[in-house]
């Protein structure tokens, strides 16, 4: 039987973390490990609650969510942190990222689409809203791209090409499903072979890869 995700939950609003207590503890695969207002004790809370996901958000008193995050993948780096957001400024994106968010989310997101987001990131990918992945492709510098090297290019497949190309328009796992009409199975299995192929580890390198080298 597989194990459920546990996920910690950092959000000093009572009743959105209210509410997002509610739609995990409901939700089949997913199990609440915590729900709490601050992140002042994130190396404690990661060893006595151990998630596997933590949801972060960004403005909490005492300590923000970007130290948060900075503390917990100094002791925890396999911890997913998704970071949960009122904002779309650069500087908080570029901050987040830099700081090693593994996702970056509105907190007006639908609770499908962050349920969603919470197996992406299990699997390796690296969710983000449609808004936030516009925000990320603008932190890179808008330069020619370099002429695509052999180890890179010539091995991706026309459809991980594709793929790629989704991945960097902001589409989520499921929504290259929808759109290539093909399973969530299939779009990780391919996602999967494009890191390889790559050397990357994440979508935000993948992403930044493809900028750099024209690979779309």
């Amino acid at each position: 039987m597989e194990t459920a995700t546990r996920v910690l939950i950092y959000e000093d609003n009572v009743d959105l973390r209210t509410s997002l207590s509610q739609l995990l503890s409901g939700s089949v695969g997913m199990e609440l490990a915590g729900a709490l207002g601050n992140c002042t004790q994130a190396e404690a809370d990661m060893k006595r609650l151990r998630p596997d996901v933590v949801l972060m958000d960004i403005d909490m008193p005492g300590c923000t969510g970007i130290e948060g995050l900075r503390r917990i993948k100094a002791i925890a780096p396999n911890i997913n942190v998704v970071m949960l957001t009122v904002f779309e400024e650069n500087d908080r994106v570029f901050d987040a990222i830099c700081a090693g968010a593994d996702g970056y989310l509105l907190k007006k997101t639908s609770p499908s689409r962050l349920l969603d987001a919470i197996g992406e990131v299990r699997a390796g990918g690296a969710p983000m809203t449609p808004a936030i992945a516009r925000q990320v492709l603008r932190l890179f510098p808008k330069v020619p791209p370099r002429r695509p090297s052999e180890d890179s290019h010539a091995n991706l497949s026309a459809r991980e090409q594709e793929i790629l190309g989704l991945l960097v328009e902001g589409y989520s796992y499921k929504m290259i499903a929808a759109d290539r009409n093909i399973s969530i199975d299939t779009v990780r299995s391919h996602i999967k072979k494009i890191y390889e192929k790559l050397h990357v580890r994440s979508m935000t390198e993948a992403v930044s890869k493809a900028l750099r080298e024209g690979l779309t």
